[in-house]
């Protein structure tokens, strides 16, 4: 330790990594919900050694944070996360207002329906509707936090925000989405933003799985700033330009009914 640095100051500093790294391991665990997260994959993600992401992992486990299943041993939010999350939940609760609407448009269009709000320089998904097409294209889970400058319900809302915003969000991200995304494009991001603005809408190929294509719209609030989007994502090959006007007008539609309800709803506030 640095001889200059005092108990206290040392203190807080240990104090401030504590606090990331159990930030870090509930944000990794809250990607891999679905399925649970491996002690080997959070270690990796979150680069603790593997002893001490135990000991904390176990530390959240008894305060009921997170649950850890006696069978695979794989971790799972727990229930003191929805507790909390009733409590910090935001006065207009997007996803209750979208829901339906999301249910309707994935047994419209048979695909995988997300809904997608900003946080900070991130999107992060808060719910998903299942078409009944058998190939599920399961491109976020849901609590999963991603660079707003990725995937195409994110960069509908980048693409809608005043350009000194943009790119202030493209330079904060830009070593991260290099570093995580090794097929991510700035110059790409840029294209998909400028054809955004003409078309009113997002269409774009995942990063993360070739193959996968996404069509998004952003919903705007009383100010007309972009705080959410709706986006459906299918494969490649099956979104033809038949399906594409499909999904483009049951997004659409669902987004004519949500945005009278959500401005009156602000109002209400």
């Amino acid at each position: 330790m640095n001889p200059s640095m005092t108990a206290p100051t040392a203190a807080i500093k240990s104090g401030t990594q504590v606090v990331q790294r159990v930030a870090a391991l509930l944000r990794s665990v809250s990607a891999r919900n679905r399925l649970g997260a491996r002690l080997i994959d959070l270690c990796t993600e979150v680069n603790i050694e593997r002893p001490t992401a135990h000991r904390i992992l176990q530390g959240l486990v008894s305060e009921g944070l997170i649950r850890q299943d006696e069978t695979s041993k794989r971790y799972f939010l727990g229930s003191m996360i929805y507790e909390m999350g009733l409590a910090a939940s935001p006065r207009t609760n997007m996803r209750d207002l979208c829901h339906a609407h999301l249910q309707q448009i994935a047994q419209a269009t048979g695909d995988t329906v997300f809904l997608t709000t900003r946080a900070g320089f991130d999107g992060v998904c808060i719910d998903r509707a299942e078409g009944a097409f058998p190939i599920k294209v399961f491109v976020l889970e849901v609590g999963r936090r991603r660079p707003l400058n990725i995937g195409g319900g994110a960069l509908a809302i980048l693409s809608f925000l005043d350009d000194n915003e943009i790119e202030r969000i493209l330079s904060i991200n830009k070593e991260r989405c290099a570093e995580k995304f090794p097929n991510y494009s700035e110059a790409e991001v840029r294209k998909i933003i400028a054809r955004a603005r003409a078309r009113g809408f997002v269409i774009s190929d995942a990063v993360e799985l070739p193959g996968v294509r996404t069509i998004a719209f952003p919903i705007f609030d009383k100010n007309n700033h972009p705080v959410a989007a709706i986006s459906v994502a299918t494969l490649s090959q099956r979104m033809d330009k038949g399906r594409s006007d499909l999904a483009i007008s049951c997004i659409t539609k669902a987004i004519e009914q949500i945005q009278p309800t959500l401005l009156t709803m602000e109002d209400g506030n």
